[in-house]
């Protein structure tokens, strides 16, 4: 039965790798979003503004931008899973011997995969807004997309599994996930914040995501101080880990109950 459930996990997994690599316009909208966000938003406010410090706009906003674009496309991905119940996909799936949490982990794993590509695409783009390439650094930071993947994706699963309709799950991944990224910090700096916002954005767990990122960034560049969360990153690391487990396993027994 193990080995049932690992076959489909990779079976459903390669096949929404297939489809995310034939969407060409889809894989060209998530990559230019978050160039814009780096060369036009932060070029054009950077002349005029400059976070704590002096520091670049651009170097600051970069991985803010890596997790948006990690963020978007894990989200979508997941929405997959609506696609297929609609169009009648799902229902071949379901009849295979195989428990359906293994339906739902190789969907994640997909999605996971995916958004990781996009961000490598910003992670690749570095040294062309300051970032010095250093292998150490793409280490860290590919670590940690790897980790914000799949929390993300399986936070995108969550909502999917209860969703029937395609175009109902868009509207709900919108109203998600644009507070995600404006209250993750990925914007403007954590501190003297006011109360409530502080609060808002200690609650968004792609804030856990994004301060490690931007600790990495910084330190390469050997800025330290720079107003975070202060907490230990192992400790924040821990609550993405920590969402993207609790989401999965929700997902996976909601999953079973909605089909």
């Amino acid at each position: 039965m193990i080995v049932d459930d690992l076959r489909a996990v990779r079976i459903v997994w390669h096949r929404d790798l297939i489809r995310f690599w034939r969407d060409k316009p889809r894989m060209f909208a998530s990559a230019l979003q978050p160039m814009l966000y780096l060369f036009v938003f932060g070029t054009g406010m950077g002349a005029g503004m400059r976070p704590t410090g002096g520091l670049d706009l651009r170097v600051f906003l970069y991985p803010g931008v890596m997790a948006m674009a990690t963020l978007f496309t894990c989200f979508f991905s997941a929405g997959s899973i609506v696609w297929d119940r609609e169009f009648g996909f799902m229902r071949e799936m379901l009849v295979a011997p195989v428990r359906r949490g293994a339906i739902v982990v190789g969907k994640a794993l997909g999605g996971a995969t995916a958004g990781m590509t996009q961000g490598l695409i910003v992670l690749a783009i570095g040294p062309l807004v300051g970032i010095p390439y250093s292998p150490l650094l793409m280490l860290e930071l590919l670590g940690l997309l790897v980790l914000l993947s799949f929390a993300v994706t399986s936070i995108g699963v969550l909502v999917a599994v209860r969703i029937k309709s395609f175009q109902a799950f868009m509207a709900l991944v919108q109203i998600i996930i644009m507070p995600m990224f404006f209250l993750s910090g990925a914007l403007f700096p954590m501190a003297n914040l006011p109360t409530w916002l502080k609060i808002a954005t200690h609650a968004d767990p792609l804030t856990y995501a994004v301060d490690p990122m931007r600790r990495a960034v910084l330190g390469t560049l050997g800025i330290t101080g720079f107003p975070g969360i202060d907490m230990p990153v192992a400790f924040e690391l821990a609550i993405v880990a920590g969402t993207g487990l609790v989401a999965l396993a929700i997902a996976a027994r909601e999953f079973g109950k909605t089909e």
